[in-house]
């Protein structure tokens, strides 16, 4: 596709503003559309404008639980691009009402409109999962492909980039903590990826790279327990402390209460998530589903995130650098 062929198509993005939506504009921004980041606050997100010419980028407001607000922000657009996700409740924020309903909304406007439609989800999605997130996720699928069953879906791993809410939440905890807990012994496996190339390869199915009605599963190159990643995060940012296995059940207990906070570091549902993989499935890397499959050599985690957790060093940058190979 052309820059002049792009600037003539109309893309929503709904979570535009969010950790993974300023990747996704800005992949987009470089190809040359036109951008309408649909957000609940448009007032906070000016930092999207820098990201493309004059003009490109536009914010609108819109609420996936309020259809009308969707509907809006969808109209005359040539494509929708759905991030909208939450990882614990609070108050109206429910999981089935943003990532269940709320998904629907955004495929029945889609639909409605005419426009193709590149719809987020997540590595764990599943309608008998013990995690109301993970079923959540599963159920705005399947409402997705009722509505528009020409959707791409998009399932990442954990996504991380300087923003994210993985290692910079662990690393400001070690930071405080004499001790990080590995939760049921720390022998989850998880497949992270980085924000950047998830955003490529988002940007690449709004260019119809990908095959529509397809399921698609984005891991980085590396496969890490959840001690390895702890490992790594002690060892990027110079800190040494104790790495504390806790029971799953125990780890539960103690998530009751830390779900109250403001921002809670972990929720009981969070827990259930932990009990299972976060990897690449292997049938969508036989069946061509993957972010190889696409053209992108993504990047690790040792490459990337030593670049924004430098600043949780006892002395910042000035700190010899340090990390795995």
């Amino acid at each position: 596709m052309t820059l002049h062929d792009s600037s003539e198509m109309l893309v929503t993005v709904f979570g535009g503003s969010g950790f993974l939506g300023r990747h996704v504009v800005r992949a987009l921004a470089n190809r040359g559309y036109r951008i309408r980041a649909a957000v609940r606050r448009p007032e906070l997100a000016g930092h999207l404008q820098p990201l493309g010419r004059v003009g490109q980028i536009h914010a609108v407001q819109a609420n996936v639980r309020f259809p009308q607000s969707v509907d809006a922000a969808v109209r005359d657009a040539d494509v929708v691009v759905n991030l909208v996700g939450i990882l614990f409740e609070r108050g109206r924020q429910r999981f089935d009402a943003v990532q269940a309903e709320g998904a629907a909304a955004v495929a029945q406007a889609a639909a409605g409109a005419g426009a193709r439609l590149v719809h987020v989800s997540a590595i764990g999605a599943d309608e008998n999962s013990p995690s109301e997130y993970a079923r959540s996720k599963a159920a705005g699928e399947k409402l997705v492909l009722a509505a528009r069953p020409a959707a791409t879906i998009v399932r990442p791993s954990i996504v991380f980039g300087p923003e994210d809410e993985f290692f910079n939440r662990f690393a400001a905890l070690a930071c405080i903590a004499p001790a990080l807990p590995l939760p049921g012994g720390g022998h989850t496996r998880f497949q992270p990826v980085f924000a950047g190339d998830v955003a490529e390869a988002i940007a690449l199915a709004v260019d119809r790279a990908t095959r529509p009605g397809a399921t698609y599963e984005f891991g980085g190159p590396d496969v890490l327990t959840f001690r390895q990643l702890m490992e790594f995060t002690l060892a990027t940012i110079g800190r040494r402390r104790l790495l504390a296995p806790v029971p799953f059940a125990l780890m539960k207990l103690q998530a009751m209460f830390l779900q109250f906070l403001p921002k809670p570091p972990l929720t009981p549902d969070q827990v259930e998530l932990l009990r299972s993989d976060n990897v690449v499935s292997a049938a969508a890397r036989d069946e061509g589903r993957t972010l190889e499959a696409l053209g992108i050599v993504p990047n690790s985690v040792a490459a990337v995130a030593p670049s924004y957790l430098w600043r949780f060093r006892k002395t910042g940058q000035f700190s010899g650098r340090t990390g795995l190979a």
